[in-house]
C-alpha cells in the first residue's frame, strides 16, 4: 500500500504542470511561448508563429465572435492593434479564435472582420491547439511575449471591460518588454469574459 501511494504522489509530481502561474495551469511568466503551424486568416492568408519573428514583442490575444465580453473589448484591440501596425513598430500584433461553433466558424469571422474593420491578424483554430498550449481558458485572454519569446504578461487586457480603465496591463508590459524591463503587472485573472467551448472528445460519452 505505501509503495502503491508513492509511486502515486510520484507520478503526480511528474505529470503536474511544472511552470505553471497563479492562474495559468500550463504557462508561467518566463515560460517560453508556444509555437503553432500556419494558421487560416479572415483574410485567406496562412500564418506561422514565426511569421512574427521580426518583431521585438508580440501580443497574442484569444477571443471569439460570440462572447459578450470580447465584443465589449474589440473597439480596444482595434485601437492597439492599430497602434502597433504603425510604420516603424516593433509590436506585433495576433487574435486566435478556437471556437468551432456556428457563430465562431471562419466564414462568420470574416463577415465580422470586414464589419469591423480589424486592422490585425485574426486566426482560426479549429484544432483548439494553441489555446490549449497557451493555456488559455477564456475569452478575450491576452499573452505578451519578449524578443526571445518568452511570456512576460498573460492575463486581461485591461482592469475594467466595462470601460475607463486605470490599469493598462498589455500596453504596460508591452512598453516594459521594449525597454527589456520586466512587466509592471505579470500575471492577472482573465477579463471575466466567455469560457472557451471546448470540443468535445471522441471518446466522451454522448450524455
Amino acid at each position: 500500500m505505501t509503495r502503491a501511494l508513492l509511486a502515486l504522489a510520484l507520478s503526480a509530481l511528474v505529470t503536474a504542470p511544472a511552470t505553471a502561474g497563479k492562474f495559468n495551469k500550463k504557462l508561467d511568466v518566463g515560460s517560453a511561448a508556444p509555437t503553432w503551424d500556419a494558421l487560416e486568416a479572415t483574410d485567406g492568408k496562412k500564418y506561422a508563429f514565426a511569421d512574427f519573428k521580426d518583431k521585438d514583442v508580440l501580443v497574442v490575444v484569444f477571443t471569439c465572435n460570440s462572447c459578450v465580453v470580447a465584443e465589449i473589448y474589440e473597439e480596444r484591440l482595434i485601437a492597439f492593434a492599430a497602434e502597433c501596425n504603425k510604420a516603424g513598430s516593433k509590436v506585433g500584433f495576433v487574435a486566435i479564435n478556437v471556437n468551432t461553433g456556428k457563430a465562431d466558424a471562419l466564414p462568420e469571422m470574416k463577415k465580422r472582420a470586414e464589419k469591423r474593420k480589424f486592422g490585425f491578424t485574426y486566426l482560426y483554430d479549429p484544432s483548439q491547439k494553441t489555446a490549449q498550449s497557451y493555456g488559455a481558458m477564456f475569452t478575450p485572454e491576452c499573452f505578451v511575449l519578449n524578443k526571445d519569446r518568452k511570456v512576460v504578461y498573460m492575463g486581461a487586457f485591461d482592469d475594467k471591460p466595462s470601460g475607463g480603465a486605470k490599469a493598462k496591463y498589455v500596453a504596460d508590459a508591452v512598453q516594459a518588454a521594449l525597454n527589456g524591463k520586466a512587466a509592471p503587472t505579470s500575471e492577472t485573472t482573465a477579463a471575466a469574459g466567455c469560457k472557451i467551448v471546448w470540443n468535445k472528445k471522441k471518446n466522451d460519452d454522448d450524455d
